[in-house]
């Protein structure tokens, strides 16, 4: 199909002082060449120390972002710790003052237990006396009745 033919190469021999210019301008060439790759590979150092300078300054602002981050969540769980240790001071104190009370109370339902008892007996000692004064006015009036007879 298609020919594999490659194209003859046409070339001349070049003389001495063509030579000469061609070797002038090949040591321009590879002088151009080789302060392009110098400066290629400058700026690529460059590069290198600049990403690197970035990467540790982007290290050190994540950690300093992670530290305030830390700082901000330990300052609220520290608040609440101390909140907690508060609250439990004053159940304690609240459990104390209950526990007073309780006991006073427990006095009060007592005195007013021996009180509502003592008026009971004084109830019950105003009927005996009732029932006693009926009792001496029934046998004074019997005396009396038996005296007149």
């Amino acid at each position: 199909m298609y020919s594999t033919q490659l194209p003859q190469a046409r070339g001349r021999v070049l003389s001495s002082s063509e030579t000469d210019k061609s070797q002038s301008g090949s040591d321009d060439l590879e002088s151009s060449l080789l302060q392009i790759y110098h400066h290629h590979h400058q700026n690529s150092l460059k590069l290198r120390d600049q990403a690197e300078k970035s990467k540790k300054d982007a290290i050190k602002k994540a950690g300093r972002v992670s530290d305030l981050l830390v700082d901000a969540v330990n300052g609220g769980v520290q608040e609440s710790f101390i909140n907690e240790k508060r609250i439990e001071l004053e159940i304690r104190a609240l459990a104390a003052t209950i526990a007073r009370f309780m006991k006073q109370t427990d006095q009060w339902l007592a005195a007013t237990h021996a009180i509502n008892t003592a008026v009971k007996e004084i109830g019950d000692f105003e009927n005996w006396m009732k029932s006693m004064d009926f009792d001496c006015k029934s046998i004074n009036a019997a005396i009396r009745n038996i005296h007149q007879q």
